[in-house]
């Protein structure tokens, strides 16, 4: 059964970039170290940390954040909500939080291609 797309699911995608997360110096350092507005150095960030348990997710919950970022970013949504009271440990404030997200879906993508292939 299709999960409908749901826009707080992705707080749980992004909880590795959380304060509330367990204490990891090593993965703190390389979050600060990434300009999280610049789209290459963004993609890195995400394969280093998002990649790796976006693929332990079953294929039907990566799916299904694959449909709510589409879903959402074919809307005019600015996931100002996704973001509201989430304290992250990235160095700089988000310019453009649409941007984040096409650039997020994008790598979700090459993942489930990596995974086909």
């Amino acid at each position: 059964m299709k999960r409908p797309p749901k826009l707080s699911i992705l707080r749980s995608l992004l909880f590795t970039y959380c304060i509330e997360n367990y204490d990891d110096p090593d993965r703190e350092c390389f979050i600060v170290s990434k300009d999280i507005n610049d789209e290459k150095e963004l993609s890195e960030l995400f394969d280093g940390l998002t990649k790796p348990e976006y693929l332990s997710y079953k294929p039907e919950e990566r799916q299904w954040y694959v449909d709510t970022l589409s879903r959402f970013l074919d809307t005019d949504e600015d996931f100002e909500s996704v973001f509201y009271l989430f304290d992250t440990y990235f160095n700089d404030e988000i310019f453009d939080k649409r941007q984040f997200m096409k650039v997020l879906l994008e790598c979700l993508k090459c993942y489930n291609l990596e995974i086909t292939e």
